[in-house]
């Protein structure tokens, strides 16, 4: 049984009590920095947005059937005001409590479902080889992106940040990097770059990335660069947790060779995972 199997039963059978993401990891056997990358990889969504989800559902449910305090249902959400549960119940449904609870029904509301997955993995992993990554410093154009964020976010970056290309002071040939940083519970930064020789004449509009030295496991992704996420699915839910290996918190990257077609998406490319010494 995979961490985000474990991740959904605990979450389905807990969520009306006091949960966290600390516990959801612990019970799922991994730290929370990976909980949160498979779930994200796994789902396309944030375990905190989900249980978060899943908590002002129930809460949507009993409001449309009539519930005559709405503080006792904001309580059994988890929410100890009034005022806390009116502001995230507005944030995700866009409606107060009170105006559901006037209209009695769920017509106009996206609630969150359980999540139902299967074990089956999503792709077959070839064998990773380990590298001894090298310090490096890497230059692009970042933005921040909420783990649910569309799947064409990050294409339209790298679309951004190909207008420049041979014209990045000091870069390195052939050495094309999508880098995955600074996370929390619920977002994460996303570098498109290359690597440079320094950051001294860098645009000032590109983000600056310094890479420590590193041990990593390096997987091959041979299919088109639009299937990317199934492999990182199978890394975070299937391989690292049945290795002998934990992924060190630290920013994992794509790296996009000569071999790698940006016009078509082909050719494959290579995912770099960083693991604890």
């Amino acid at each position: 049984m995979d961490p985000v199997l474990k991740a959904l039963w605990y979450v389905e059978s807990h969520f009306a009590g006091e949960v966290c993401l600390d516990d959801i990891a612990g019970v799922a056997g991994v730290s929370r920095f990976h909980m949160s990358r498979a779930f994200a990889a796994a789902t396309g969504r944030s375990i905190t947005r989900y249980l978060r989800g899943r908590r002002l559902s129930v809460a949507a449910r009993a409001l449309a059937g009539g519930a005559p305090d709405i503080l006792a249902v904001a309580l059994d959400a988890g929410y100890g005001s009034h005022e806390a549960f009116t502001r995230a119940f507005r944030e995700q449904f866009g409606l107060t409590p009170e105006a559901l609870r006037a209209q009695r029904h769920l017509d106009n509301l996206e609630l969150v479902e359980p999540i139902i997955m299967d074990d089956t993995p999503t792709a077959k992993l070839e064998e990773p080889r380990f590298v001894d990554g090298k310090p490096m410093l890497i230059a692009g154009l970042g933005e921040r992106y909420a783990f649910d964020s569309p799947n064409n976010a990050i294409p339209a970056l790298w679309q951004r940040f190909n207008t420049y290309q041979g014209s990045i002071p000091g870069a390195v040939p052939n050495a094309w990097y999508g880098i995955c940083c600074n996370f929390d519970d619920s977002s994460f930064e996303y570098v498109s770059g290359v690597e440079v020789t320094d950051f001294s004449e860098m645009p000032k509009e590109f983000s600056c990335v310094r890479l420590a030295a590193q041990k990593y496991a390096v997987f091959a992704h041979r299919d088109h660069v639009s299937k990317i996420r199934n492999t990182v699915h199978a890394i975070w839910r299937n391989w690292l947790p049945n290795s002998q290996f934990e992924a060190a918190d630290a920013p994992n990257f794509e790296h996009y060779g000569p071999e790698f077609d940006g016009r078509t998406g082909n050719g494959g490319l290579e995912i770099w995972i960083p693991l604890k010494a």
